[in-house]
């Protein structure tokens, strides 16, 4: 059973090699819910021993389908991670109509020789979970992150497993989203390959002067000065739970 963490900082993948997590999925910008981090990010994380680095493909927040000029530059970011540092990559493409692009994905997937490819949680967003499993597998990716057709892995917990079912060791199923100690154990007993996980916990930045009067990502919604870290404890929790 490996494990994964979906980092965003470079303190955040120390913490994972620290704890014995055996990835990390690195992002950028947890608001859009993760988009391809700096070169400069990649470098570092890179530097870190014994910590496998798969970095996130995606050229921006929002859904799965992508003009010429985005899949461009998500070839291009496939060789900068290469040349960065990173073992893996993780990307997923879909067609107007809910399906995995096969062609697209195929054309990643060679891009990538050299590294492991997952195709992320683009496959809970088609309009057969079944057969975009299967499309994913004729694609020739490593890895599918799914949460089962569900916003939460624990919701969606029969179709991840008959992810595995269907997969029957071609391909390997991690599943993500909402994973928590709480249900870690349920989640490993489907025969899943890996988790994934966030473990994330905010912590009150070290900002003393704060100008009341402006926001800078333009929502109230978001606290400014709270910076992500990782909930550490709960690693630990998971690990012991599911090694």
């Amino acid at each position: 059973m490996k494990t994964e963490l979906c980092a965003y900082s470079v303190e955040a993948c120390k913490i994972a090699s620290t704890l014995g997590v055996n990835r990390v999925e690195l992002c950028a910008s947890p608001a859009e819910g993760g988009v391809t981090p700096s070169v400069a990010t990649i470098e570092r994380v890179a530097e870190i021993k014994g910590l496998d680095l798969s970095v996130m493909i995606r050229p921006r927040g929002g859904d799965f389908l992508y003009s010429d000029d985005e899949f461009q530059t998500m070839l291009q970011d496939i060789d900068h991670a290469r040349k960065a540092g990173a073992t893996g990559v993780v990307f997923g493409i879909l067609t107007a109509d809910g399906k995995v692009d096969i062609e697209r994905t195929r054309t990643l997937v060679e891009a990538s020789k050299g590294m492991e490819t997952t195709f992320h949680r683009a496959v809970d967003m088609t309009d057969d979970y079944e057969a975009a499993v299967e499309a994913i597998i004729a694609a020739g990716c490593d890895r599918i992150l799914t949460s089962g057709g569900y916003d939460k892995a624990i919701d969606g917990i029969e179709n991840i497993r008959r992810a595995v079912e269907i997969a029957a060791g071609r391909i390997e199923i991690m599943a993500g989203s909402g994973v928590v100690a709480a249900n870690a154990q349920a989640l490993k007993n489907t025969g899943v390959d890996a988790l994934h996980f966030s473990a994330k916990k905010m912590v009150a930045g070290g900002m003393e002067y704060r100008n009341p009067r402006i926001s800078m990502g333009g929502s109230d919604a978001v606290d400014e000065f709270a910076l992500r870290t990782v909930d550490e404890n709960e690693v630990k929790e998971i690990l012991k739970l599911i090694k």
